[in-house]
């Protein structure tokens, strides 16, 4: 253990004597974003086109989510809202491999329930927590009124370039083995609030994660942290769906996609209008 490791445990221990003798609790609102530089042939996509599936894009990527917890549990989901119907003449399907409807987590006891809808179908996928090999730093900044820690790992993921298909003219599913690179993960976290609980599937740090930076242009930010409300938090853990384990639900998912990708082909004649795929996550 480094000299920093040692004064930031120092630190951790300090901050959660104050709060350990009550029913920590709280709420953490997340808010999602995601950079996009798209560059599409003017052959298959008038500007006005281009123009409009961007605003659709930039809808679908930018949520809101809210983070229920105590110290050894969460509950992560997005905020219901409406959804805005899609222009005539053009259909966007949005496949978000790694993201979640609503996901529970208990650190104690370290498994993970994720209650995901997917195809028209709710699975319920459960399995263990597994260790992220964090890299601590000693770089800070101020998220809010806290003050966050940078802390990073890597991850092999297959390469995607746009992830884009248009009139399906450029099909995502070349048989060739996929090519993989090393992206680089990035959180920011506070020992101010002392749990080990962060957004989606990130967890492990001595302290709440108030910010990820995915390493594919993604990112969640929070907005704001409630702690100790004055109405109770019940932390309930998703019981409807098919159970499932996450290796048995990727599975499922990748055949599911194959499948679209066989129709897409076989329809290419017949289709009207423009359809548009965006595949991100890994």
């Amino acid at each position: 253990m480094n000299r920093f490791t040692k004064f930031l445990a120092a630190v951790t221990m300090l901050i959660s004597t104050s709060v350990i003798a009550q029913d920590f609790q709280g709420i953490a609102t997340y808010k999602s974003h995601r950079k996009m530089d798209i560059k599409l042939d003017s052959s298959q996509m008038n500007s006005d086109m281009h123009k409009r599936m961007m605003d659709m894009m930039k809808k679908q990527f930018e949520k809101t989510y809210h983070l229920s917890f105590t110290k050894e549990e969460s509950l992560f989901k997005e905020e219901e809202q409406l959804e805005a119907p899609q222009r005539q003449g053009m259909m966007v399907v949005m496949v978000e491999t790694g993201g979640s409807d609503v996901m529970y987590k208990n650190t104690k006891e370290k498994r993970y329930t994720n209650q995901n809808e997917s195809f028209s179908k709710l699975f319920l996928i459960q399995d263990k927590l597994e260790d992220i090999d964090w890299k601590l730093g000693n770089e800070t900044k101020n998220i809010g009124e806290y003050t966050a820690y940078k802390a990073t790992f890597t991850r092999e993921v297959e390469v995607r370039e746009s992830g884009i298909s248009v009139n399906g003219d450029k099909d995502l599913d070349e048989e060739a083995e996929p090519e993989m690179e090393e992206i680089t993960i990035t959180a920011w976290y506070t020992p101010e609030i002392p749990v080990s609980a962060g957004p989606r599937n990130y967890h492990g740090l001595p302290g709440l994660i108030l910010e990820v930076d995915d390493g594919r242009g993604g990112t969640l930010m929070c907005s704001k942290v409630v702690l100790n409300p004055e109405k109770s938090i019940e932390i309930k853990e998703p019981k409807k769906g098919q159970k499932i384990n996450q290796e048995k639900y990727d599975a499922i998912m990748e055949k599911k996609m194959e499948e679209m990708r066989e129709r897409r082909r076989n329809s290419r004649e017949r289709r009207d209008g423009n359809s548009v795929e965006i595949r991100i996550g890994g």
